[in-house]
Order: C-alpha cells, then structure tokens, then sequence
C-alpha cells in the first residue's frame, strides 16, 4: 500500500469511528483531580515553562490507538481513543491496557496546522514517550526516538499541509527491560506489579505539542549563576550555530528592569545582577528574563543560589547553599499516581505534592529514579525545594557493591544510558532547585561509577555529582551515601566527601478505603497515626542526634504509599496524611517535645514469666472470643518461638507452622490513657480484644514496640474488668517468636 492509500485509509476509517465518550477506567483508586481533567483539553499549561513562547498548539486530548504486533504493519482500522498524554495502562487513559514487549501501539489523530508567518518554521514537541517512539506525519517520516524520559522534536514545516488535515502517527514500542532505563516500572512487564516494582508507563505520557519559529530561533538556553562576580553566565544556542545571531537579553524583578545585555548567540555571555537577590528554600525568589533572537523572542527565568562543598561550624565536610551549612530533610518521592502513572492528573496535582512537602517543613526532596516533566520542576523553582534528581535506573551495568565495581553489559546499552544521563543533565540544569544529579541508585545498573562521575562534572560542574546512593559506594562524588532501614545511620565522615542518609524509614500504616491492593507492606509496620507519629518522632529525633557525627541530610521513605507499598507519609489518592503535620513540622526543624513514655497495664514476659494457654492444632472459629472454653489447650510462658530470635530469648519453645495462643488480662480500675499493646514478634499475627480485632501485623520486629489498637478493640477495655488478649501466629521466613503485653501512656 502507498503512503497516500495508507493515509486515505486512515483517514476513511476515522469517519467510521463512532465518537468515544472518555472516562477514567474503573478499578483501584482515583484522585480527586481525575475529576478536573477535560478530555477536550487535558494539561492545557505551557510545557517548558524556562523557554516559553506565546504562539503554540497543544496536541493533548483524544487519539484513536491500536495495539497490534510488534511487527505488524501499520492498522487501517484502531481499536477506540486514548487520553494523551496518560500512559496506556493508566486509568486516565481511557484504555487501561497492558503493552507488551512483543506488541506495538500506535497512536493517530488529525490536526489543522496552525497559520504561520511566511518563512517559519513548525515545530513538533513531545515532552517524553516511553520508550521507543516513531513519528510520521502524512506518510513522511519525522524522525524516531529512544528514551523514556527526554524531551524531543522535530521539524515537520516540509511535511504539513497548510490549511487542510494532516494526519499525525505515533507508533511506540517499549518492553520495560532489555536493559533500558525504566526507573520503579515493572521489569519486562512478565508479572504483576510487586514488592517495589511498579506498574509500566508505555507510550506518549508527557505533553505533545506545536510551535511555530522564525528559521533563525533560539535552540536552547543554559545558566549558570555566579555569585562571585555578582552574574549570570549563559549561553543561547541558535538554530544556526554557523553563523552566530546578536540576541538581545534582559533580566527583570518582577516590572523593575535589573540588567540589559547584548551579544552574541552561541558564546557564552555575562549578564551583571547588581545585588543579587538570592534563591533559598525559605525565599525562592526568581528573576524574569526575556530573549529576543532576530523575529524570535521567548521569556524565560532564573535563580541566584550557589551549591557546594565546604566545612560546617564543627569542621564536618558539609553541602553549603550560598556559601552556608543547611541541613537538608526531605522525603523520597517516586512520582507515581493510581490514576495516571508517571503522569499527574493535573498541574494542580503536581504543584498539590509540592505544596504539602513545604507544609512539613521539607526543605529537599530526592526525585526516585523517574525524572519529571518540565512544570514539576517549574513548581519546585516557584515554591522553593531542593531537588535531588535521579537517573531512572536501567540494565545498562551489572551493578556490584561496596568491594567491588559493576561492569557494563554491551555498549550499546552504555551508549544509550549515557545519552540519556547526558539529556537528563542538559534538560534540566537551569532549574535553581536542582542542586544534586544522582546516577546510580543503590547497584542498580551500576558500571564505570567513577569515569561517569567524571563525565557528569564535565557536563556540569555548578552542581554536585552523588554517584551512588546507598550501599554499593565507590569512593567517588561528592557525598558518601548510606540507606538504612528503618533505623537512620550516618556515614564515616571524609574530608572531601560530606555524609549523607539517602533513605531510611519506610514504617508502613495501610489505610482502608485509599490503598491500591488490600494489603500494602512497609519496612516496619505500625497500627495507627498515632503510632505512625510517635515512631517518626522517634526516627527524626536519631537523624538529628547525629548531626554531631557529620550528618548533612536525611531523606526519609516516602512521601506516598505506591500502589503495594504503603510506607507513605500520604496515601496514594493523596487524601489522607497518615502523621500528625505539626509534630512532623517539629521533627523535620529539629524541635521535639519530651518523648512518649508508657506503663504496663497487664506485663510483658520481657522481666517475668507470664503464662498463656496456646496450641498448634487449628482450634474452633470462635478460638478468639471470650466465652471460648481454652481448658484443653496447653499452658506455657511466654515468650514462645525458636532459640535462634534475635532480641529475645523465648521460655516454651514453638515449631510449628502455627499458633494460637490465649491469655485474659485484669484490667484496673480508671480510664485506660491511649492503651497500646506492646509487642515482640518474628512473623504476621493477628490480635484480637475481646473477640475483635485489635490489629494485624506482617513482617516481624527486632526489639519490642508498642501499637495502637482499632477503635472497636479498644473500645473493649473495660476499667475494672477482664479482657480476653487471643494471638494468631504464622511463621515466616524468620525464626519465630511472640510475645505481648497491655500497655497505656504516661500523663504528662
């Protein structure tokens, strides 16, 4: 078939497409921006907020797809319409389907060219395709992309037709492995999203978009602030490197004029910022900017903030932001959302995230992995947080630890991934956010860690180079980086290199109604906000203790529960903060108030023995309520489990696959203040008070802890009376144990 045919073809079957009414597609959770998202004009904001034009056409909206083949030729019929620019198998979408590595999906839709001036050129943008992206335009070809995460054009003024239809076709493939950098998304899409692999963002999932350029424009932009000199250094390619343009330059507070500059494109020029008004956290003031090139004019803006090493108060090697020590906290933020994926429903969700991490009192956030469209970034400039940008992780190196260094896999993987560390460091790097480029998370990937530490401070040495975070750290960079669950550690400090915890925390509190799985896990669970609150109370106040011994920063895990974890500080729809704000704000400034202290209601056996009826033979479904009759059963002390737990040492020993174990508990008279039960286990249990559920807990502990119980379980504890206290245990992969105590908090 002709390429004319084939595009008559098309064409003809869109007229036989019935119209689609657009909805999300039902099934796990939504946010509450799904509902603000118009099909006719999904995420209507200008893309690139740092090089901005007013002329442009936003390509967002409804495409007919089809999912076909990996090698099939081209549909002549598709399959229904999908919501660009959500991945395909968000709910956003419309369409909620699965890409499979050995299958292509094609996106198409038609489009009026909009009128330009005589002699421009029409440009064709997309902010980010997942993975391989093939673009043809009337039956020319545009051009092909590889990259998950970059943006990329083409020009297509030689292949549009003015004033009639064009018939645009994407056609993408992406197998979410095979050594590409895919960050958290699911490898080689072969199960079901688990443990910390997430659900795959195929396709167009960041804007796609028309602009219209004199022939002679500005390419791109690139600053440095230079604070020393009181300046911004920048440089303004043009379309036309060979023969080099005067652009025109001037920086603006807010309608006050600062600086004027002229000079030419292509060199990199110094434009005087008398006084400059600095950019921190706390006063993220930005300067406007306008460019003229020619006919060409774009606005764009700046920062004035300095990143670098040097010593702190108590001669610590210290991350100083404009020449000063800041202590940097902040969460990791892995980006995801239930309803769009990789894409936020809005942009008022994206600024939401951002907005309630300075709420906390964040002061930095590590980006995961996953690097964001250009408006997130916009938002953090805007807002004031500093930015710690990952490399998605990929398969290019076979990682290694702290003894020995990864090796690459092929060079054409290495290839790819250094082209697209290079585009992630050339896309970014005017954002005054953005003060840390992270290439290796943990080994993931990891390969040739000081030659690419090397290659990144050449591409830009105003920022500073983690070159991997968390234990597989070669030596290099500027940061020694430790992860540490869920307990903060600091490194050894070194005189060239400042100490830093890149992740800790990860205590896990599900929440009914809001999570994407019916059991979501964290790396230490706990029962109830208040638990959640006291323990991350806890937690902080260790990170800032150990500011003595050289730390710089902490970032704790994580913002938002991500569909099977439910480690978040927010659920993952984003409606429900699972930690009391004004504790958390406390914490995160260093400022405590006295730690919680309990008192035993009814004891542990961590000082005496305390005995239980229990069994291993399943008992009756009433095993757990108070009139169950336990005479048969066995009786022992506790603590019960295997001689090898670490943390205690039990006193009846337990190996079979399970226990049931039943104990009354004399509760005195006066109102119980916040009862809690105290705990040691070794595997998942299942507690009951009074016949009801007072918690379930998976995973096991290594010291005792106290949790807080469900309402309806508390609400069993009468003064004065007794208390039915009914255990179900289920080994695990570590060796058993159990024991628990009744327990309430000490009045201040």
């Amino acid at each position: 078939m002709s390429a004319l045919h084939w595009i008559a073809a098309l064409l003809a079957s869109a007229a036989l497409l019935p119209a689609a009414e657009w909805k999300p597609v039902p099934g796990h959770l939504l946010t509450r921006w799904s509902a603000a998202v118009d099909p006719q004009n999904p995420l209507p904001e200008y893309p690139r907020p740092q090089l901005q034009r007013p002329a442009w056409t936003n390509l967002n909206g409804l495409w007919d797809y089809a999912i076909l083949p990996l090698e099939a030729e081209a549909p002549t019929a598709f399959d229904g319409q999908i919501l660009v620019p959500y991945p395909v198998e968000s709910a956003l979408s419309g369409v909620k389907k699965p890409l499979r590595k050995d299958q292509r999906l094609w996106y198409r839709r038609s489009f009026q060219a909009p009128a330009t001036p005589p002699g421009h050129r029409l440009l064709l943008h997309f902010g980010a395709v997942d993975w391989e992206a093939r673009v043809s335009l009337n039956g020319h070809l545009c051009g092909t992309h590889r990259g998950g995460y970059d943006a990329f054009s083409f020009d297509i003024t030689d292949a549009v037709k003015p004033g009639a239809d064009n018939a645009l076709i994407v056609a993408v493939a992406d197998a979410t492995g095979a050594g590409q950098a895919i960050g958290k998304q699911n490898f080689n899409k072969i199960a079901k999203p688990g443990g910390i692999a997430y659900s795959p963002s195929s396709g167009i999932w960041q804007t796609a978009w028309l602009e219209s350029v004199p022939p002679v424009h500005i390419a791109d932009l690139h600053f440095v602030p230079d604070l020393p000199r009181s300046g911004l250094r920048l440089t303004v390619p043009s379309s036309t490197s060979h023969a080099p343009s005067e652009v025109e330059i001037t920086a603006f507070d807010g309608a006050q004029e600062v600086a004027r500059l002229r000079g030419p494109s292509d060199q990199e020029l110094f434009l005087p910022i008398p006084k400059p008004h600095l950019w921190t956290p706390d006063d993220p003031f930005l300067y406007t900017l306008h460019l003229r090139l020619g006919q060409d004019e774009v606005r764009s803006y700046f920062g004035m903030r300095h990143i670098a090493l040097g010593k702190d108060p108590l001669g610590f090697t210290a991350m100083l932001l404009n020449g000063q020590p800041l202590f940097q906290v902040g969460p990791l933020d892995q980006g995801f959302w239930p309803d769009g994926l990789h894409t936020a429903p809005t942009d008022a969700a994206l600024r939401w995230d951002i907005e309630q991490m300075k709420r906390l009192g964040f002061n930095m956030v590590r980006k995961h992995i996953k690097i964001e469209p250009s408006r997130w970034f916009y938002w953090c400039d805007k807002l004031g947080l500093l930015v710690w940008q990952d490399m998605p992780s990929g398969g290019a190196g076979q990682g290694g630890d702290r003894e020995k260094e990864g090796t690459p896999v092929s060079p054409e993987l290495t290839r790819q991934f250094e082209e697209e560390l290079h585009l992630m460091v050339q896309q970014h790097r005017n954002h005054p956010s953005v003060i840390m480029w992270v290439i290796f998370n943990e080994a993931w990937g990891q390969y040739d860690t000081r030659r690419l530490t090397q290659q990144v401070k050449a591409w830009d040495p105003s920022r500073l180079v983690n070159s991997s975070s968390g234990w597989a750290d070669q030596g290099t960079g500027d940061l020694n980086d430790w992860h540490n669950y869920p307990t903060p550690v600091c490194p050894k400090p070194e005189p060239s290199r400042a100490a830093v915890l890149g992740e800790f925390g990860g205590i896990g509190l599900p929440t009914p109604d809001h999570t994407w799985v019916e059991s979501a896990w964290g790396y230490r669970g706990v029962t109830g906000t208040r638990s959640l609150t006291r323990k991350y109370g806890e937690l902080w106040r260790q990170v800032h203790a150990l500011r003595s011994q050289g730390l710089n920063a902490a970032v704790y895990t994580q913002l938002t529960d991500v569909e099977t974890e439910g480690n978040g500080l927010f659920t993952y729809d984003r409606e429900i903060l699972k930690i009391d704000p004004a504790v958390a704000l406390q914490a995160h400034r260093g400022h405590f108030a006295p730690p919680i202290t309990f008192q035993s209601v009814a004891p542990t056996a961590e000082l005496d023995p305390v005995l239980w009826r229990f069994t291993s033979t399943p008992p009756a479904p009433d095993w757990h309520q108070p009139h169950f009759d336990d005479s048969a059963w066995a009786q022992g002390p506790a603590g019960f489990g295997a001689p090898d737990f670490k943390g205690a040492s039990p006193r009846t020993p337990w190996t079979a696959d399970e226990l049931w174990l039943r104990r009354s508990l004399a509760l005195p008279p006066g109102e119980l203040h916040f009862p809690a039960l105290r705990i040691l286990r070794g595997q998942e249990i299942e507690v009951y008070l009074g016949g009801t559920l007072a918690m379930q807990l998976k995973g096991s502990d290594s010291a005792y802890d106290e949790f807080d119980l469900l309402p309806a379980a508390a609400a069993q504890l009468r003064p004065g009376q007794s208390c039915t206290l009914a255990i179900h245990c289920r080994r695990g992969k570590s060796p058993p144990f159990i024991d628990a105590g009744l327990m309430q908090e000490r009045r201040p």
